[in-house]
């Protein structure tokens, strides 16, 4: 078995880094989790955690780049899976109760702008991160437009925004109260579906 480089190695090392930080950040908290606890869980001392990322805020974005992936992932896996847009929509549905409001991601999210807030730089990046994550639910929700022939009675990243916008508050509402509906969020869905439909 070849030998790694210093190259793969170092990234394997970051990468295990950044998986073990996303479980304890989502399982324990951002602000209790130490960067001592990371790098003992991970099997590495702190110094590995300091060659790979600068501070714990920034090893904190690299967990929420994860984190958006994987859940922008499980949605369009959840919304693609059908053909029609009323199960498309009874996919977001199932995927909304089932994601938004996860204490976790919620907690991380929270936990994780607020703590950082004083930091100009750091929300520079978040800001960014909210744009690349308004533009990917903008082009999921064009794809849907193009192949369900619909003509959107707003652009989709005004789309995109709306419904990101609720999707937040929502989840933060849920985090605290977990048998608040998630019917808000799709209801607004069905009401723009159905109103290009009427016309």
């Amino acid at each position: 078995m070849a030998r790694m480089t210093r190259k793969e190695s170092h990234a394997l090392t970051r990468e295990r880094l950044v998986d073990t930080a996303k479980r304890l950040f989502l399982a324990d908290g951002y602000n209790v989790t130490s960067l001592e606890k990371v790098a003992a869980t991970a099997g590495f001392s702190k110094g590995a955690v300091y060659s790979n990322f600068a501070t714990k805020h920034e090893l904190g974005l690299a967990v929420i780049d994860v984190v958006h992936v994987e859940r922008a992932e499980s949605l369009t896996d959840a919304v693609m899976a059908h053909d029609t847009m009323d199960e498309r929509i009874a996919g977001f549905a199932r995927w909304a109760d089932e994601n938004i409001g996860d204490m976790g991601w919620t907690a991380l999210e929270v936990e994780f702008a607020t703590s950082t807030r004083h930091m100009p730089e750091i929300r520079a990046e978040l800001a960014d991160r909210r744009r690349t994550l308004t533009a990917m639910l903008a082009s999921l929700i064009q794809v849907q437009a193009d192949e369900m022939g619909i003509d959107l009675p707003m652009s989709a990243e005004d789309a995109a925004l709306q419904l990101l916008s609720l999707g937040i508050g929502l989840g933060v509402q849920r985090a605290i109260d977990p048998e608040l509906p998630v019917s808000a969020i799709v209801d607004l869905l069905r009401r723009l579906i159905d109103s290009i439909r009427v016309s």
